[in-house]
């Protein structure tokens, strides 16, 4: 799993003796708080202290193919320009803090961010499974696999709201498998995500049906199912009795798909958030760069939905050709396309949550699988780096930014 990497003992310390720079598991979505983790132990106990009607939840934005953080929040101007790049830092409203350039609306927002700069333990490969259940895909792991932190939200948590499930996930299919998520693992089909995007928005209205109708079908169903169940010997029927009462509850309540539908936000908010066209998988197999995913994440949120996932854009920014055949596809041409439309849609994000009254319950995870060369490569990009990463954390109830400063001076 991740790791921040440990300091000596020397190094300075805050209040509670805690070193800055000490251990820390980020496995699995957790997230830095003032004890240590946002895992699920964490949403647990505080979902049950809290006496609030609105569950704990996670958005996770996973960045597909590994971001250059340090063309993003850990510049280095001062470096030679084969590893500084040409992107110049800007001051945030956080005294002592600068961000890239490309990214002014997060700038003024920098003291509800948190960044980690020093996550360790990747592997040097494309996997989604490090972003959506902490594991090196590489090591031996259980019969079924391990499950994503949404599957065991699911299993551990069960639904907030009856009509809603826990665990919603707006990732598109890539074309290149490791970029998908990996599954519910040795948990089984039951805690699979809800995957809402596509032909799936058809079924979710009754389309004539009524009620009373829908009830008679489920009860014979239920007839049917008696016998299959005697022949079952491999536990499917398990799974498919959730995904039915799952599609119960969704026919029968317009919670989840009012979330999703966008027409039904302010035109204004719609705007905040900007909007991307989700059919361009971005360089040809990575996910679509689709901002109004954001939108709609918080909006399912808001649904009762405990954990949603997405996948946005492309980042494996290697240099040289693209798959379209255009001859200046150097990262920096990259980043100046995705850092604007990033910027926005993130802002928005952050500033939505703590418009509504949302920042102290849902945390938000930005991330990749790894991180990227220091050194800019020969055909202008940078290439895969396992040895350090990055994540961009906002919300949850974390404390200030200025409790979780790091020495620019040490983690890659």
């Amino acid at each position: 799993m991740f790791s921040i990497a440990g300091r000596p003992s020397s190094s300075r310390e805050f209040c509670d003796g805690v070193s800055r720079r000490d251990f820390l598991r980020i496995g699995t979505l957790a997230a830095m708080g003032t004890g240590g983790g946002w895992g699920l132990p964490e949403i647990l106990k505080a979902e049950s202290l809290s006496g609030k009607k609105s569950p704990k939840s996670v958005i996770m934005i996973y960045l597909v193919g590994g971001p250059p953080h340090q063309d993003m929040f850990d510049l280095k101007p001062d470096a030679p320009k084969e590893v500084a790049g040409p992107w110049r830092p800007i001051a945030t409203n956080v005294p002592g803090f600068e961000i890239c350039e490309a990214f002014p609306q997060l700038a003024k927002q920098a003291d509800k961010l948190t960044v980690i700069r020093s996550l360790v333990g990747n592997q040097a490969d494309h996997d989604a499974i490090q972003v959506f259940n902490g594991h090196d895909p590489k090591k031996p792991k259980p019969q079924g696999g391990w499950p994503q932190f949404g599957s065991m939200v699911s299993k551990v948590l069960g639904p907030a709201l009856p009509e809603s499930p826990p665990y919603v996930s707006l990732c598109y299919t890539c074309t290149h498998g490791p970029y998908n998520e990996p599954g519910p693992g040795f948990l089984g089909m039951s805690h699979s995500p809800f995957k809402p995007l596509g032909e799936t928005r058809k079924d979710m209205v009754l389309n004539g049906v009524t009620l009373d109708r829908l009830s008679d079908r489920k009860s014979l169903l239920k007839g049917f199912d008696l016998l299959r169940r005697e022949i079952d010997q491999s536990s499917m029927m398990n799974g498919l009795d959730t995904f039915t009462e799952q599609a119960m509850g969704l026919l029968t309540s317009s919670r989840l798909a009012e979330a999703l539908d966008l027409s039904q936000e302010d035109p204004r908010v719609v705007a905040r958030y900007g909007t991307g066209d989700p059919s361009i998988m971005m360089d040809g197999n990575g996910a679509p760069r689709v901002p109004q995913s954001l939108l709609v994440a918080r909006r399912l949120i808001e649904a009762g939905v405990r954990v949603v996932t997405l996948n946005y854009s492309k980042w494996d920014w290697h240099g040289g050709t693209n798959t379209e055949g255009r001859a200046n596809n150097s990262i920096f041409v990259r980043e100046q396309e995705d850092f604007p439309v990033f910027d926005q849609c993130v802002s928005a994000l952050v500033e939505d949550l703590h418009n509504r009254g949302l920042a102290d319950d849902c945390a938000v995870v930005i991330w990749g699988e790894f991180g990227r060369t220091p050194k800019i490569s020969p055909i202008v990009g940078r290439d895969h780096w396992p040895q350090v990463n990055c994540a961009l954390l906002a919300g949850g109830g974390l404390p200030p930014w200025s409790d979780h400063r790091f020495d620019r001076s040490s983690g890659g």
